[in-house]
């Protein structure tokens, strides 16, 4: 799998889930072949699609995108 075909797999699921999920949840959701996300991969979606990652229960962090006033969240524009 390429980063682009990650990045967009992740993008579309936040934007239909525009509560969040963690990890684990787009991991299984998505059928990732990921234990767990890669780092520099992270950082790119940080940038590319403003995925912030918020502290949740337990170890779990919420993956979700920073939304703007009347910006769609996940919005590469």
């Amino acid at each position: 799998m390429s980063y682009d075909q990650f990045r967009d797999l992740i993008q579309a699921k936040l934007r239909e889930r525009r509560r969040g999920m963690t990890w684990r949840e787009l991991r299984d959701d998505l059928e990732l072949p990921y234990d767990r996300p890669c780092p520099e991969w992270t950082r790119r979606l940080e940038s590319d699609i403003g995925l912030i990652r918020q502290k949740g229960t337990g170890n779990a962090f919420v993956w979700r995108c920073e939304s703007q006033k009347n910006e769609d969240p996940c919005s590469t524009t």
